[in-house]
């Protein structure tokens, strides 16, 4: 468990993410964050944009590893065998029972002025009917369900959504292998936003460090040139639901996956 305070000016504290500060752009001075999954990819990127803004969080790595589980296999799968009742309870406890317990522990603390915040990471596949994920994809739609009786439940503390990415960036999805990008290029081929650009070399590159070089060819020759998300652009959505420009918004799971969701509805 790592805690870490974001520094900040003095500044009178307060209960609600709501109260805007004048000396500069710190709408969340003074509040505290839980974020599951937050030392790397999506999470390392949420956890930056929160403690820039005057977040100071708590980042809880023994869920950080588990948070992302997935297992592709399809119904009686040719190569892997059939679904087994141990990769489902598997996956439905990381990624359904974990923020559901965490959820419930954080309730009695969050602020009584519906200034709270709680932003559920699902994923495009609880939408589309990726194959060989039956699974993982249940376990999203599931989170999805909960985010909207949470909304409910805690109106009158928290906002509750979801976000829903598609690829993300990094060492897990670049290692992934061609068989699952060739799964995923038809749904990555209509998204919008996804169109591998000459100007993004760098930064692809700079991300990779040592194996920049790599991750570029793959990118190009082994993805059809479809580009995956930067964890910040992720990040950066989840710091507008957040923010007091995202009090109006509970119970939504806003689409923050370069459009991939458009193009498969």
């Amino acid at each position: 468990m790592q805690v870490i305070t974001a520094e900040r000016p003095s500044a009178r504290r307060t209960p609600s993410t709501n109260i805007p500060r004048e000396a500069s752009y710190r709408p969340h001075e003074g509040k505290f964050a839980i974020i599951t999954g937050g030392s790397r990819g999506i999470g390392a990127a949420i956890a930056k944009n929160l403690a820039v803004k005057g977040c100071s969080l708590l980042l809880i790595d023994i869920l950080i590893n588990c948070a992302g589980i997935a297992g592709n296999k399809s119904l009686n799968d040719t190569k892997l065998g059939p679904i087994e009742i141990t990769q489902f309870n598997a996956q439905y406890h990381v990624n359904v029972l974990a923020p559901l317990l965490l959820t419930q522990a954080a309730e009695p603390y969050l602020p009584k002025d519906r200034s709270g915040r709680i932003v559920n990471v699902s994923s495009v596949s609880a939408s589309i009917g990726c194959e060989g994920q039956s699974i993982y994809a249940g376990t999203k739609a599931a989170l999805e369900a909960m985010t909207r009786v949470h909304a409910r439940e805690l109106a009158s503390r928290a906002t509750v959504n979801a976000i829903n990415p598609g690829p993300v960036w990094g060492d897990m999805y670049a290692q992934a292998g061609k068989e699952f990008w060739d799964v995923n290029q038809k749904y990555v081929d209509g998204a919008p936003l996804m169109d591998y650009e000459d100007a993004e070399e760098h930064k692809v590159k700079a991300g990779g460090g040592e194996k920049g070089e790599e991750y570029d060819r793959i990118v190009r020759e082994g993805m059809g040139g479809r580009r995956p998300a930067w964890p910040e652009e992720v990040a950066g959505v989840v710091g507008m639901l957040c923010s007091e420009d995202g009090g109006w918004c509970t119970g939504s799971v806003v689409c923050a996956n370069g459009g991939m969701k458009m193009s498969i509805a």
